[in-house]
Order: structure tokens, then sequence, then C-alpha cells
């Protein structure tokens, strides 16, 4: 499982080249991938939706969390899969004025496995405040969960460079 902020699929070049990125997923070669800051998710033409384009090149299934609209087209978080995905759900952490979030709930089936997996993408602001409003959300919409037996995982760019609030108040009802 790996977590990945793409930013937009904007290199250091400052071009944008989604396959770039694939190529890089594809050298770690996990089984999920979580992405933050992708374009286009909507978009019809492969060329201008990065997550169909980094999901083809890897072969992988996928899912979309919106979380707001960028130049027109759907941005926000992604999570790809080798596994089959057997369910997906959306969760708003907007914080008043800041800009929208989300957090992408997204169950999968792996293979040998009878118990189900849910990974939960999240991509947490950048503001002290924010973030802590957020990480209480989030725990509720962990805890609150039907099937609490499935094992879950929380990933994603929680903007703490160190072990911050958001880290310590999701640790407390997760194993960390």
């Amino acid at each position: 499982i790996v977590t990945y902020n793409i930013h937009k699929c904007r290199g250091l070049d400052r071009r944008v080249r989604p396959r770039r990125i694939a190529a890089v997923l594809k050298q770690i070669d996990a089984d999920i991938i979580a992405l933050q800051e992708v374009v286009g998710m909507d978009e019809p033409e492969r060329e201008h939706n990065q997550v169909h384009a980094i999901a083809d090149e890897l072969g992988f299934d996928f899912r979309i969390g919106e979380n707001r609209r960028l130049r027109g087209a759907a941005y926000g978080n992604a999570l790809l899969s080798r596994f089959p995905i057997v369910a997906d759900e959306n969760h708003d952490l907007t914080c008043r004025r800041y800009e929208p979030r989300g957090c992408l709930e997204v169950t999968v089936a792996p293979a040998g496995s009878e118990r189900l997996l849910r990974i939960y993408n999240v991509h947490l602001g950048t503001a002290f405040l924010e973030r802590r409003y957020q990480a209480r959300r989030l725990s509720d919409v962990i805890r609150n969960e039907a099937n609490l037996s499935s094992q879950r995982i929380v990933l994603g760019d929680f903007n703490e460079w160190t072990r911050g609030l958001a880290t310590h108040l999701l640790s407390f009802h997760l194993n960390s």
C-alpha cells in the first residue's frame, strides 16, 4: 500500500506528466495506491484525466473522491486497486471558510482474504485549527461505520510534518 500526493502531476520542471507518476508507481509495485491532488477525474479524454491515465498504465481499477472543481473539472483524492473494489463513498471534511477537503473511503476485497479492507484516503488542510476539526470529523466517520469488524487503514497527506494533533486523535481510535 502506498500514498502519494501527486501535486496535479506537475514535476519540478513545471510540466504535467501523469506517465511519470505511473512510472514511479510501477516501480513501487503496490497493490493499493492512494493519490491526493488529482485533477480532471471526470474528464472523458484520457490525456486530461490524470487518475484514468495512471490507472490505465498500471492496469488498476479506481475510484475518485471529488472535493471541489478546478478549472471546470473534478479535483480531489483517488484510490487505485489491484483488488476488486466493492464500495466507495466520499466524506466531506471541509472546515468553514477553508478549501474543500474530503476523505475517500473505498472498500476492497483482497485476494486470499475473507475479510474486507476499508481504506480512508485523506488530504487534510494546512491550518492547525482546520486539521483539528478534520481529524475529529474523520474519527467520527471511522467510528460510525456499520461494519467495524473489517480491517481499516487511514492514509494520505495529513499536512503534518511531526506527529501532530490529527495523528494523535486518529491514533486514539486506530492502531498506529
